[in-house]
């Protein structure tokens, strides 16, 4: 299944230019996209949620802008029909991504947790999600099947309902899996990182398709 939107957005992330390596990643890219599909919301307002500096936006709005994801006026950058498509096409994976409080899964103060639909037969040991979560500047993830009405951790549990009761009401009142979706539990130390951490793991289950 080829995502579109993996592509497009690897793609602008990794365009070279002259001066100096862009000091954002493709979670930057996204965590852009996501709040602009909100509202209508200026360059400042921007930098400031995704904590980059003014070279940074400047640099992920241009390109986002000659992609053809979105427009700018004096009231800031509005998602362009394209955008919108691309919206729609990662939320149709990556349903909902919410802050979660803490549980016997969190492994730190902050944490967030992501649905991931209809990917659960990509997962292997989980540990490609821990991995990527680390990369991006997190403490770790944990990733979560729901099989047979059963939410399970490969290698550790096959019922978290019964090993981590607090973390399974969470996961279940939240964000309501179905068959063969995953969950990713991302943790870190400060809130940026847990929803990067979150969002890497959570994008490696689209790697080798």
């Amino acid at each position: 299944m080829p995502y579109t939107f993996k592509q497009l957005l690897e793609k602008i992330t990794s365009e070279k230019a002259p001066g100096p390596s862009p000091t954002f990643s493709v979670f930057h890219i996204l965590r852009a996209i996501e709040l602009i599909a909100e509202k209508t919301i200026g360059r400042s307002k921007l930098a400031e949620n995704l904590k980059v500096g003014e070279g940074a936006i400047r640099t992920i709005i241009d390109r986002l802008k000659d992609a053809g994801l979105i427009t700018t006026s004096k009231a800031g950058c509005t998602l362009t029909n394209e955008g919108l498509k691309l919206w729609r096409e990662y939320k149709s994976i990556f349903e909902k991504k919410i802050e979660i409080g803490k549980n016997e899964l969190a492994l730190a103060d902050y944490n967030f947790a992501i649905l991931i639909k209809n990917h659960g037969h990509k997962v292997k040991s989980g540990m490609e999600q821990r991995d990527a979560a680390v990369m991006a500047g997190a403490k770790g993830a944990t990733t979560i099947m729901f099989k047979g009405e059963h939410l399970i951790i490969p290698s550790v549990t096959k019922n978290v309902a019964e090993n981590f009761p607090r973390a399974a009401n969470q996961i279940v009142r939240h964000l309501k899996p179905k068959e063969n979706d995953v969950i990713v539990i991302g943790s870190a130390d400060d809130l940026r990182k847990a929803e990067y951490g979150t969002l890497a793991a959570a994008w490696a289950l689209l790697n080798d398709c």
